[in-house]
């Protein structure tokens, strides 16, 4: 089916069953222990063996010698697995340094080793036995030093440019010119990078834990140089991805080499070290903001350039995307640089781009309120679009930017903001509000189903698409019991399985949306063919309670499949409306701080969100999604940093005992409002994405109390005790 003009009244619009607050599906499976992750799926491979990835020990130059000798030898060794004999390997689409290091090594923890073994504890004990020399090599491993010899990234988007940004800059009434950094993140989710790979001849089945399965599927049989159709991914069950699931990692890889090596099935967890240097991580940036106004507060002129740092052939971070977008001005610049860094490789994170660029952005225009002397949330409104400021002839489908900023103050109670920062106590405590926009753009892309009405009268989806703890399931049968007339009880969704119709996968805030798009193109498709084999007009029919009416007539829906299963196979495409309507979600944040006054200690003391995403189509598990985004983007205020080690390449807190990461103890109250919309520019739900909107402009929000709290201004996130503790208001005596 194509989309490629505006959905008009269809199925969904009933919403009887879309758009309810309902339960997962899958929640039952999950709370009692019976839905089996990746490294758990002893029911389809009850006898693996397992293997231990042995990372390098330097970041960057060459491997003069391995010697696994010693391993082979060690009690209950079934293979090891190095460059030396893996064979010819490939690299992936989707990766930027090769899965399996050597000679050449280009970060550290790139795996060089896999040992494989009956146990675990043999396998870890083994692998401990492997001996590696090293020739190191000069690298770079600091963003502020390699910052001048950044580049245009290649291939990238461009620089823009519109109207005359300097000369505009230089005659505005107002200007602010400030830098603001971010640092390395990790995704910390909670289940690591895991594959269990048994071989069936040439065939090669990975159940895995992998956002993208079709994506993925393509790189492995590309990195082991065999046909597409060799390579099955399971991938039910995720426990938390955050983008780092997006792409093949090297433990699919490395199970694959091993289970091939050692003759039998064996599965491979990345031990929690490896995960933060070996996989991927949000790169720092370092961000320059520009901004000039007329003294009625009147954007003239806006512009963001942004530095960040990769491996070679990386992408850089798109930092300065929300800028082009999110307030009107006549004139404008952004740019992005890419540094060559010798550091784990960069790529994305939950709202990669957005998440790190509203965390500058949204500081710089409370910074520039201040200076006008203006209410942060008044300043925004005032400089509201309802086109592209880049395109002024392309609209948004749906912008309530505005409508998110005066529902959030209200209820917030932004009015009683303290006017003067660093002016407020309770006690010990410092207390100041904060607020920041939100936005991210909405993205869709093609995505396929399959829909069975059996014999039973149940109706079966199956579909590539997964479930990142996001939802996935329950949405999707509320999609198709909605479209067939059924309670959702009626409905069996099966996904993550490469043997399914391809899905649009879980990214980029284009998951949702996109997958339940695919479902009503089956499923249009099979309520035709229902009608059709029932005699009915299928242009008249609906579908209702279970049964198929038509001009009065009323024939159960089971009667269809009475003879046999009656199946249907579609993909939602989309046309050009993307390019004819600039399509982005929006919202706001509000959040009130608490700041020790001896200790500097900060403590959020509740949060608000207000989005506008189009059609909701599940309130219950949306909210989990916007929650869970604002405890992260919390984490990267307040406490989230991967530390560098500039003389070495490395992570130095790579596990989660050293890398902090929020607590319930941190986020004491949340709330979350869905303004009522609907978008039918977007797909035929007329929904958009939410989950990665929740974190954008969440970290800034934070900044910005701090510094209502206590009239310290911090620039560089984290934002910890030390950056403020000795600029704090005096201690009332």
């Amino acid at each position: 089916m194509k989309f490629d003009t505006p959905a008009t009244t269809n199925p969904i619009d009933r919403l009887k069953v879309v758009g309810q607050p309902t339960d997962r599906i899958e929640g039952p499976l999950k709370t009692t222990g019976t839905a089996h992750y990746a490294y758990e799926r002893h029911d389809a491979v009850p006898d693996h063996a397992y293997g231990y990835v042995v990372g390098s020990a330097i970041a960057k130059g060459r491997i003069t010698s391995i010697d696994t000798s010693r391993a082979k030898r060690a009690p209950g060794v079934l293979a090891v697995v190095t460059a030396q004999n893996a064979g010819k390997l490939g690299k992936g689409k989707f990766n930027t340094a090769r899965l399996l290091g050597g000679p050449d090594v280009e970060h550290y923890h790139q795996a060089v080793a896999v040992v494989v073994a009956e146990t675990f504890e043999q396998a870890r004990a083994a692998a401990q036995l492997v001996r590696v020399d090293y020739m190191r090599s000069k690298g770079q491993f600091d963003l502020a030093a390699a910052k001048a010899t950044a580049k245009k990234p290649d291939g990238g988007k461009p620089d823009t440019a519109v109207g005359n940004f300097d000369a505009a800059f230089a005659a505005s009434a107002v200007t602010l010119d400030q830098t603001y950094t971010t640092p390395d993140h990790s995704h910390a989710m909670m289940e690591p990078h895991a594959t269990i790979a048994a071989w069936d001849g040439d065939e090669v089945t990975l159940w895995t834990s992998n956002q993208m399965i079709d994506w993925s599927r393509g790189d492995v049989a590309k990195t082991l140089g065999i046909p597409k159709e060799n390579v099955r991914l399971v991938s039910p069950y995720i426990g938390g991805g955050f983008g780092g699931k997006l792409f093949l990692r090297a433990d699919a890889l490395l199970a694959a080499l091993g289970a091939r090596a050692a003759g039998r099935p064996v599965a491979v967890a990345l031990q929690r070290p490896l995960i933060a240097n070996n996989t991927t991580h949000r790169p720092a940036t370092i961000q320059r903001l520009r901004i000039g106004a007329s003294k009625d507060g009147k954007i003239e002129a806006i512009a963001h350039e942004s530095w960040s740092g990769n491996l070679p052939e990386g992408d850089p971070e798109t930092a300065v995307e929300q800028t082009r977008l999110l307030y009107a001005g006549a004139h404008r610049m952004t740019a992005m640089r890419l540094a060559t860094l010798d550091l784990p490789e960069g790529n994305a994170m939950r709202a990669p781009g957005e998440a790190s660029g509203m965390m500058a952005l949204e500081i710089a225009i409370d910074e520039m309120a201040e200076k006008l002397g203006m209410d942060p949330v008044e300043f925004r409104i005032r400089n509201d679009t309802q086109v592209d400021p880049e395109k002024p002839t392309r609209p948004f489908s749906q912008r309530q930017l505005v409508e998110c900023l005066r529902t959030g103050a209200s209820r917030f109670g932004w009015d009683r903001r303290p006017q003067r920062p660093g002016g407020t106590r309770d006690g010990r405590w410092l207390v100041g509000m904060g607020m920041a926009a939100a936005f991210r753009n909405n993205l869709v892309t093609k995505s396929g189903a399959r829909v069975r009405l059996a014999r039973s009268g149940r109706l079966i989806v199956e579909t590539d698409m997964t479930d990142i703890g996001t939802g996935s399931y329950t949405i999707i049968g509320q999609t198709a019991a909605e479209m067939l007339g059924l309670p959702l009880s009626g409905v069996d969704v099966r996904l993550g399985d490469s043997s399914f119709p391809v899905s649009a996968g879980s990214g980029g805030q284009w998951g949702g949306n996109s997958s339940t798009a695919g479902v009503y193109a089956a499923c249009m498709k099979l309520r035709e063919a229902i009608a059709t084999k029932l005699g009915l007009d299928p242009t008249k029919a609906s579908f209702e309670d279970g049964q198929v009416v038509v001009d009065g007539r009323r024939v159960p829906l089971a009667q269809a499949a009475a003879n046999g299963d009656v199946v249907a196979e579609d993909a939602m495409e989309y046309g050009d409306l993307d390019k004819r309507y600039q399509q982005s979600t929006f919202g706001a944040h509000f959040v009130e701080v608490r700041v020790d006054t001896a200790t500097a200690e900060i403590r959020i003391q509740r949060m608000l969100a207000v989005c506008a995403a189009g059609r909701i189509l599940n309130p219950k598990s949306a909210r989990s999604q916007v929650i869970g985004a604002m405890t992260m983007g919390a984490g990267a205020a307040l406490m989230e940093e991967l530390v560098v080690d500039k003389r070495l390449g490395f992570f130095v807190n790579h596990d989660l005992a050293g890398y902090e990461v929020p607590v319930h103890a941190d986020i004491p109250h949340q709330e979350v409002v869905f303004l009522d919309e609907t978008d039918p520019i977007s797909s035929p739900m007329k929904a958009k994405g939410v989950g990665e909107l929740g974190i954008c402009g969440v970290a800034a929000a934070v900044a910005n109390a701090v510094y209502n709290a206590t009239g310290v201004r911090v620039r560089d996130y984290p934002i910890t005790l030390d950056k403020i503790i000795g600029r704090l208001p005096p201690v009332a005596g």
